[in-house]
């Protein structure tokens, strides 16, 4: 379990000094992936930093399964963070090496034999979809499978914590799709507790089920992905459900009328409108109270709101249709 306890951090800068965060207290439970999301400057990297203690919070406390990371002398620190390791928007992969051997190198810092790390690493490479790529170098890959290689190698000491600061910014969309999909699989399959650092909804909606959204260096909102993006509280959490402004006043004065969140993450875009398509199988009309989607190649991301009439019965058989269809999610919206 990972307890954030009334945490602040403030830089010094030239002229006076900035609250990057402020008295953050957030639980997060073993196995949870949890994401901390917010707009640029809102803090979420330096939280993620101060977390493994890459940066020293000026108040409050860190606990991990108990242990204050803050008392810890540096040899201690350097063997905990094993246990905690990270991955970037920017691979930070050395360009020197090949995939092999940059996977090996946490490896070879903790002291591992040169045969044992090997193999681990092949392993890892392996698990990850570049077994054929041990001996190529990260100029020679694409940024999705630089990624990969950044993702073995934090698997390297056989961590307990995977921490992604906005790890899939740098990709196109069906990239992130497939990083998502695979840090998704190795929570499953190796028990890690996730924390996901990013300013993209979609990301978070995807593969987290608890989320923060810090807003200037404070929390503003605190729950479930499904609870917090189905109906925002915060003027902050607003903003990243309904970036284009969707005035939520709707949803109180929609007499009568159900609401439902369509959110679009790489759905099949075709020639056939969705909502019209519903109607003729089902015959569920529905109204677009917003909508922000765009189509990249042939798929379709961002999200809508959609107004079904006719009271529950037929709004769950429009939200049971929609859950049928690849690639989308469908929530109330209340």
């Amino acid at each position: 379990m990972i307890e954030i306890k009334n945490l602040s951090k403030t830089f010094s800068v030239s002229d006076g000094q900035v609250e990057a965060l402020k008295n953050i207290n957030l639980t997060i439970n073993d196995g949870d992936i949890y994401g901390i999301i917010g707009m640029s400057g809102a803090g979420k990297s330096t939280l993620v930093r101060c977390i493994n203690m890459l940066e020293r919070p000026t108040e409050g406390s860190i606990f991990i399964d108990g242990v204050d990371m803050s008392t810890l002398t540096p040899k201690e620190l350097r063997n905990e963070r094993r246990n905690i390791t990270m991955i970037f928007q920017g691979f930070n992969l050395l360009m020197q090496r090949n995939c092999l051997k940059n996977v090996c190198f946490p490896l070879e810092l903790a002291g591992v034999k040169k045969a044992e790390a090997q193999k681990r690493a092949a392993e890892l490479l392996d698990i990850v979809g570049l077994g054929d790529k041990l001996k190529s170098y990260p100029a020679q890959l694409s940024g999705g499978q630089q990624q990969r290689v950044a993702i073995a190698r934090a698997l390297a000491t056989h961590p307990k914590i995977l921490l992604c600061d906005e790890a899939t910014s740098a990709l196109d969309p069906q990239t992130t799709q497939s990083i998502l999909s695979l840090i998704r699989e190795l929570h499953d399959k190796l028990g890690l507790t996730v924390i996901v650092i990013t300013h993209q909804m979609s990301v978070v909606e995807q593969i987290c089920t608890k989320v923060a959204i810090l807003d200037h260096g404070e929390v503003a909102e605190i729950g479930d992905v499904s609870e917090v993006f189905s109906s925002p509280k915060s003027k902050a959490a607003k903003s990243l459900v309904y970036p284009e402004g969707f005035d939520s006043d709707v949803l109180q004065s929609s007499n009568g009328t159900g609401v439902i969140r369509v959110v679009f993450n790489g759905a099949e875009a075709t020639n056939t409108p969705l909502i019209a398509q519903m109607a003729i199988d089902i015959n569920v009309p529905a109204s677009i109270l917003y909508a922000s989607t765009k189509s990249i190649g042939s798929k379709a991301y961002g999200n809508m709101m959609l107004g079904i009439p006719g009271g529950r019965d037929e709004m769950n058989k429009a939200m049971e249709y929609l859950k049928k269809m690849p690639g989308i999610t469908v929530q109330e919206a209340n």
